[in-house]
């Protein structure tokens, strides 16, 4: 049995849930998202609460069973709240700025790294060290997300280079005499 299959998805209020064959789709403020589920679950809507239930006892309808509750839950906090990765740039001389719809990054290479920001996702830059990337597509922030630290990973000595706000850089002694 899934823990978490088990429980109902619930709706916030200002949001609407319609499903049509395997398709949920969820309307709230930040926007409308959709999920196919597989053959091997049932969605159903009732008063402000989704559910899905495995369509037999194989292993594959209760692995679908947890994944597609997640999946739903995802939408409904997509369109409500939305998802936020915080970005933090180290490093002299490391920067970045927004122009349009292009993230600017001078990363101590020969050339400045131009990154084209794609539609639905949205990035911000408070400071030259700090970047924000905002969405209703969970996937999606966390790929851009990964996509943007991927030019410059933050190195063990200095812990220079772009890391997640909350992440940990295990620092590496350098080389004594």
């Amino acid at each position: 049995m899934s823990r978490i299959g088990k429980k109902p998805v619930e709706l916030a209020a200002g949001v609407t849930a319609s499903v049509s064959g395997q398709t949920v789709e969820v309307k709230g403020a930040n926007g409308t998202r959709t999920f196919t589920a597989t053959d091997d679950v049932t969605l159903a809507v009732e008063d402000n609460t989704i559910t899905v239930t495995p369509r037999g006892k194989s292993k594959r309808a209760r692995q679908q069973w947890g994944m597609s509750r997640t999946q739903i839950q995802n939408l409904v906090t997509g369109v409500t709240t939305g998802f936020k990765k915080e970005l933090e740039i180290n490093g002299v001389g490391y920067r970045a700025a927004l122009e349009g719809k292009v993230l600017k990054l001078a990363l101590g290479l020969s050339h400045d790294v131009n990154y084209e920001i794609p539609e639905g996702i949205t990035v911000t830059v408070p400071k030259p060290t700090i970047i924000f990337v905002e969405g209703n597509n969970e996937q999606l922030v966390g790929q851009v997300a990964a996509n943007i630290r991927q030019y410059r990973k933050p190195e063990p000595y200095k812990g220079k280079g772009i890391k997640y706000k909350d992440e940990y850089i295990f620092r590496k002694e350098g080389k004594k005499k």
